[in-house]
């Protein structure tokens, strides 16, 4: 049951009156050559190491090895019970997506989805969702099935490395997968979540990647908080019936060539963009010396 593209995987899911994460299920057997049984005890596992990392530093702060951050997912956790501005839902889904960076800038265990650096962003939203909808761990297998599915095509088709395509590779595809992954816990169609993925895509386009000192750290955490806004609201927009006029596959691809276009300086080399901002200079001295 393989797919090639976003075109392909809703011919097949209008085909075989299928959702995308069915469709994505039935590829996952046949790559693996496993059961379903044992496709969802994998996914029910990083489902759990989510979980775990998207709550740790929500009461205690996870210090970077680097120092840079740690202490702001705690932050945005206690803001979020003050009425903040974007409401509580959206304030404590961006506490939990600076969790799981801080984890990650600390070397403790998350789930690349797709990277490290944006690891915050599918978790944070399936979590806050779990909440949301008092869904049970397993409940929330069709979303990610679905992130994977968009996660399939991204891959085949443009990359996930910061170091190749900026930012947008990386917090981008993330933001894409989610956004599609909401869609489907939300009860959307699988149309719908190709609309998804590829406004939020589109949403980031061009987004370089200058991490201070060449550190998954920052800006990178603050992406992943920003990154899980942009896959809920554009979720709403679709869902509102809000339509994209570039497809999925078109803009999928398009990504590709704006990261091949985007300057060497301003692909996680740490050599411009904010990292080459005196701060972000006398920070990269401060952890490598001269």
């Amino acid at each position: 049951m393989q797919f090639d593209s976003g075109k392909e995987l809703i011919q097949k899911c209008e085909k075989l009156k299928k959702s995308i994460a069915e469709i994505t299920l039935m590829q996952e057997m046949e790559h693996y050559e496993a059961t379903k049984k044992e496709i969802e005890k994998k996914i029910i596992l990083m489902l759990k190491i989510m979980d775990k990392s998207s709550k740790e530093a929500l009461s205690n702060p996870v210090l970077s090895l680097s120092g840079m951050i740690g202490g702001e997912a705690q932050m945005a956790w206690k803001y979020g019970k003050k009425k903040p501005m974007s409401g509580k839902f959206l304030m404590e889904a961006m506490a939990m997506a600076l969790s799981t960076a801080e984890v990650n800038a600390s070397m403790g265990r998350i789930v690349a989805a797709p990277t490290a650096g944006a690891s915050g962003i599918l978790p944070a939203a399936l979590m806050a969702l779990r909440n949301q909808m008092n869904l049970a761990l397993k409940d929330l297998i069709p979303g990610f099935l679905t992130a994977t599915g968009i996660g399939i095509i991204i891959g085949k088709h443009s990359t996930f490395s910061g170091a190749e395509g900026g930012c947008q590779a990386e917090c981008g595809s993330a933001a894409a997968m989610t956004s599609a992954a909401i869609i489907a816990l939300k009860g959307g169609t699988p149309k719908q979540c190709l609309d998804a993925a590829s406004i939020a895509l589109t949403n980031i386009m061009g987004l370089v990647c200058d991490s201070v000192a060449g550190l998954v750290e920052y800006p990178c955490a603050l992406r992943n908080a920003n990154g899980v806004v942009n896959s809920f609201t554009t979720a709403d927009l679709v869902l509102a019936g809000i339509t994209p006029l570039v497809s999925f596959d078109e803009v999928v691809e398009a990504m590709y060539k704006v990261g091949k276009s985007i300057p060497y300086t301003l692909r996680e080399t740490g050599l411009g963009g904010v990292a080459a901002t005196p701060t972000g200079c006398t920070i990269r001295k401060k952890v490598f010396g001269k």
